[in-house]
């Protein structure tokens, strides 16, 4: 009888190995991908791109993918005839259509998380607005070529912290900016209301509002976060509906000394819109751990431009480093080999996708 085989994609640090080599001994055969190909419904994606990605996939009757690093829309799944699993990390991923794969029989099942707190992301998130705001990777390149001191750091205490989205990750980030160093929070996103960022701020331990009866998550108009913020930070999930909702007109807003991070989703910020403001200069610093692509094209004027010079803005990049722990990555393929095992003695699989979450 001929092995099952298994793709396991997008594994960059070549965690999974040990962990999936096991299943060898129960009739698997397993190939790892450590690259990226470029993802099937992009628009800029060419068709020999598409069809390079299926010839690689197309073998496979299971695929194990990581995050939404391979994304799997409706067409790319169509044309996958031997597929009959497909597993993802974490609870929910917006890059697959989980409705095509029931349509076709093919379980999608994920994996749960049991973080400490604060999560990776949100101290990422805090490590690139620091790094920003003290000038920290400049400063290193700067003493490691023979320099001294160039431009004065910022500093955050008693300046204003704009969270754009007030969820789990919203929460976190700006609860340690306020407990930390004294930042005020002021937050937006489409249907936040005082009185929902009031039960966020009791559920984070955190007062409603000081003694002057100034709030501690104070919900603002689009226009006066982007206005007021020293800092803004992007925390919403990617949807139809968050996609390209940050743009130049929000961003021609911010301050000149103002900080910019984004470690949710790249394509929620108009990526055009976000290159002409630091190219000219328009904001003090910019912290980047996503993009509209990745991995992030090596020709990108975000690798190739000399940030911080010329009049341009100062800009820290990461390559999508917000969940990459290796005890967190190490803790989903571990789950995912679990899972195989049951799929192949017919037992229920754990955390079952019956859509893909949002």
């Amino acid at each position: 009888m001929a092995p099952t085989k298994i793709a396991v994609l997008d594994d960059y640090q070549k965690v999974s190995e040990p962990l999936f080599d096991r299943l060898r001994a129960s009739g698997f055969e397993v190939t790892t991908f450590t690259d990226t190909l470029l993802p099937y419904n992009h628009p800029n994606t060419p068709q020999d791109a598409k069809d390079e990605l299926v010839k690689r996939l197309e073998p496979f009757e299971i695929i194990s993918s990581m995050r939404e690093r391979t994304p799997f829309p409706a067409e790319l799944i169509n044309r996958l005839p031997n597929l009959k699993l497909l597993l993802t990390t974490g609870p929910r991923n917006a890059s697959i259509s989980v409705d095509a794969c029931t349509a076709r029989g093919i379980p999608v099942a994920g994996t749960s998380s049991h973080g400490r707190s604060p999560d990776s992301t949100t101290q990422h998130c805090v490590a690139l607005i620091l790094a920003l705001a003290r000038n920290i990777p400049q400063d290193d390149a700067v003493m490691k070529a023979g320099g001294w001191q160039t431009i004065f750091a910022t500093g955050l205490a008693g300046k204003v912290f704009g969270t754009i989205g007030l969820g789990r990750l919203g929460v976190s980030v700006s609860r340690i900016m306020h407990i930390a160093f004294g930042m005020k929070i002021v937050a937006w996103s489409t249907n936040l209301t005082q009185e929902a960022a009031d039960e966020k701020a009791k559920a984070a331990s955190l007062p409603v509002e000081d003694e002057t009866g100034e709030k501690t998550f104070k919900v603002v108009s689009r226009d006066e976060l982007f206005t007021s913020a020293d800092v803004a930070s992007v925390q919403l999930v990617l949807s139809d509906r968050s996609r390209g909702l940050i743009t130049a007109n929000d961003l021609a807003k911010l301050k000149r000394s103002a900080i910019f991070v984004n470690t949710s989703r790249g394509p929620i910020v108009v990526e055009s819109d976000l290159l002409e403001v630091a190219k000219k200069g328009g904001i003090r610093g910019i912290g980047l751990d996503v993009y509209e692509i990745e991995p992030l094209p090596k020709d990108s004027e975000w690798r190739t431009t000399k940030w911080g010079e010329g009049g341009r803005s100062r800009v820290v990049l990461s390559p999508h480093m917000g969940y990459v722990e290796e005890e967190i990555i190490t803790g989903w393929y571990e789950q995912q080999v679990e899972n195989i095992l049951r799929w192949q003695r017919g037992e229920a699989l754990t955390t079952v996708f019956k859509d893909n979450g949002y």
